[in-house]
């Protein structure tokens, strides 16, 4: 049995719990949704009551000086996830830290670092790398019903100018980190890494951007991405994949439902629905703990290198779009 807890009582962290009452709803004894931790005890309770939490604790130190916490699910602002995942690690508790991992590069491998030290396992929450569709996506772009995959297309927007963390930065706030990062997996997750990477932005006020555009190619291949992601609007959330013999569709990247091919005629040839699904959280928490009993210490769907990589490319970006963060050094 893994006992499963919650750091932060969030939107977020709510549909996790719902993700693990469904598991176990369904047979699986396997996982207990055992513990939530708030900065506000009442705000802990009332979340334990609502999501059947067994223990609530009102700060997130007793979480880490708990021995029966097996798993700790992270689900706080992205500047927060460093200094909790340390804690976690020392204290010998496994971690699955959402997106993004680290607010850069260098403190997701201090971190993979000293998990190894301490032998427990620790993965980004990202939860389209781990969902079955990305399978399905890369089988049937590659069925060669549609030709040669060249030129990807795909955007990610949502209007959320009032939420207080994304717009600022020293919540390590912006579109990139908090939206286009399921942009960027995207493309790389049907074109392996790209050779080059080129940004710009729209800020606000206060220094964090807030709608991105961004281009990758692949030279060997020809190949090339342009990708949109924004704070501002709401977007349609397709990824459209062009090859040389008619395009693929995939319905909504931040959590894929259906893909399309189509020929060049426009005519739609084939579509392939997402399988059922519980909330499609449970995919990542599945492959964890199945890493856990057997005693790896990262995932196969989002190995550490990836989440290195990928924070490596944010890095570039943010570089180009002239923006870091206060508590960076």
């Amino acid at each position: 049995m893994i006992r499963f807890a919650i750091l932060g009582a969030g939107k977020i962290a709510a549909v996790m719990a719902d993700t693990i009452n469904a598991m176990v709803d369904s047979g699986n004894q396997e996982i207990e949704l055992y513990a939530v931790a708030s900065r506000d005890l009442t705000k802990a309770k009332e979340f334990a009551d609502k999501n059947r939490v067994s223990v609530a604790y009102g700060s997130y130190e007793e979480l880490y000086a708990d021995s029966k916490v097996d798993l700790v699910y992270i689900a706080t602002p992205h500047n927060f996830h460093y200094e909790q995942a340390k804690s976690c690690i020392e204290n010998g508790k496994h971690v699955l830290c959402e997106k993004a991992f680290t607010v850069n590069a260098k403190d997701a491998e201090k971190l993979f670092e000293l998990a190894k030290k301490h032998k427990v396992l620790i993965t980004e929450a990202i939860w389209t790398r781990y969902q079955p569709m990305r399978q399905i996506i890369n089988e049937t772009v590659n069925s060669g019903l549609v030709g040669t995959p060249m030129f990807i297309t795909a955007n990610l927007s949502y209007p959320m100018m009032k939420k207080q963390r994304l717009l600022d930065p020293n919540l390590a706030g912006g579109a990139l980190l908090d939206v286009g990062i399921y942009t960027l997996n995207f493309a790389e997750m049907i074109f392996g890494h790209a050779d080059t990477v080129e940004g710009t932005c729209i800020k606000n006020a206060l220094g964090v951007d807030i709608s991105d555009s961004i281009t990758l190619t692949w030279k060997d291949t020809g190949r090339m991405a342009v990708l949109a992601t924004s704070a501002t609007a709401s977007s349609d959330r397709y990824g459209m994949i062009h090859c040389t013999e008619g395009y693929a569709q995939v319905e909504n990247i931040n959590n894929p439902q259906w893909i399309k091919l189509f020929d060049k005629q426009f005519k739609l040839i084939k579509e392939v629905s997402c399988p059922k699904q519980f909330t499609g959280y449970e995919y990542e928490v599945s492959e964890t703990c199945d890493c856990i009993r057997k005693g790896l210490l990262e995932c196969p769907s989002m190995p550490h290198q990836e989440t290195i990589h990928m924070l490596q490319v944010m890095d570039t970006l943010r570089a180009q779009f002239g923006i870091k963060y206060p508590f960076e050094k």
